[in-house]
């Protein structure tokens, strides 16, 4: 019996141990478990699988379209007009920066001898470059003046000066350019000096500006008008019939014609996304141009008094031969009426439909209306 006892006993002990064993295994194996979750397995995963690539769209969000598929250091965003003097030599040779600014002048051969003028005041200046469109398509009548070879020529008969600046002076082309001059021909400049003018705007800090009109100029608008007696260099409004001292929008506020337009960089960029492919006379644009103005139409739009211009009122460009003169210029006029209606109607339209964009100018509309 003692000994039966006895090894009932050891046998109940010995089961006991084996379940304590077993307990204390089990207990040891979570923990070690926990452990191998929160550490190993997040650590092995990581080692066995390559890191997540950045979606594709996220990075070519970044990049300007078209260059996604490029390295980043090869794309060249911008261009200028600046034209090689030879097509041989070092290609790593140090090279000049672009002239500063640029003047665009649409140009016909019958006003050669202002147009002459007009340029050689410019580039005897320094630190400018000059693209001629020729509406004639007469480019080979121009050979014969000392910088025709320095100027870049582009020809399509029939064309504005809107039309050429809309396909020709993308904000990406003119980028190296810190003004765009974007002038009429038939505009004499005996009483302008372009680097003093570049002087007053970068002073004055203008975006959007023209020379003021010699009184003896075609004038259409009391604002371009030189002041009888300048006793500043740049005025910001006008005084008349239709303006008094309390408007607040163009033409009397904020504005500068079309005939002598001055843009810095930037508000040439926002200017030609306002140009319009189909609207080939700009009518309607100066009435916004304020809006690219970098701020306060008020303050960054104005006339130079100080450097004027006399504006000869030509009508060069007609409806080729199509018709007579008269006719002709009366039916380009009729056009141009149309499209400043067409363009006002775009303008509304556009702003009605786009809530997210808050209208300055909202409290400011314009003293006369261009409609």
């Amino acid at each position: 019996m003692g000994s039966a006892a006895s090894k009932l006993s050891t046998t109940n002990i010995g089961s006991k141990a084996k379940a304590i064993f077993c307990i204390v295994l089990l207990l040891f194996a979570g923990a070690v478990g926990a452990m191998y979750r929160d550490n190993a397995f997040v650590f092995n995963t990581q080692d066995a699988r390559p890191p997540p690539r950045k979606s594709l769209h996220r990075v070519h969000r970044r990049r300007p379209p078209g260059s996604e598929l490029l390295p980043r250091g090869i794309v060249q965003k911008t261009t200028n007009f600046e034209m090689e003097a030879s097509l041989t030599g070092n290609p790593e040779r140090p090279k000049q920066q672009p002239k500063k600014s640029l003047l665009a002048v649409p140009v016909g051969v019958k006003n050669k001898p202002v147009v002459d003028k007009l340029v050689s005041k410019f580039l005897d200046a320094g630190g400018f470059t000059v693209m001629l469109f020729h509406y004639d398509g007469a480019v080979e009548k121009w050979a014969d003046l000392e910088w025709s070879n320095r100027a870049v020529h582009v020809a399509a008969r029939r064309q504005t000066k809107w039309w050429f600046a809309k396909r020709f002076l993308h904000p990406d082309v003119v980028a190296d350019y810190e003004y765009v001059f974007l002038w009429d021909e038939d505009i004499e400049v005996d009483t302008f000096d372009p680097a003093r003018y570049l002087a007053v705007v970068r002073r004055e800090g203008l975006e959007v500006s023209q020379p003021a009109l010699d009184r003896r100029s075609e004038i259409h608008h009391a604002i371009t008008t030189r002041k009888l007696i300048p006793t500043k260099d740049v005025h910001r409004r006008a005084l008349d019939t239709r303006c008094h001292a309390d408007s607040a929008g163009p033409p009397c506020v904020g504005w500068v014609e079309m005939m002598v337009p001055v843009f810095s960089r930037a508000a040439w960029r926002c200017t030609w996304k306002m140009i319009q492919n189909d609207l080939i006379h700009g009518w309607g644009i100066d009435y916004k141009l304020g809006y690219c103005a970098q701020g306060d139409r008020a303050r960054n739009v104005g006339v130079v008094d100080s450097e004027y211009v006399l504006h000869r009122g030509d009508p060069m460009l007609s409806d080729g031969d199509k018709a007579a003169p008269s006719k002709s210029r009366g039916a380009v006029r009729w056009r141009s009426n149309k499209e400043m209606k067409m363009f006002n109607r775009r303008w509304e339209e556009a702003a009605a439909e786009d809530s997210s964009w808050p209208d300055p100018y909202a409290a400011q509309p314009a003293t006369a209306s261009s409609t």
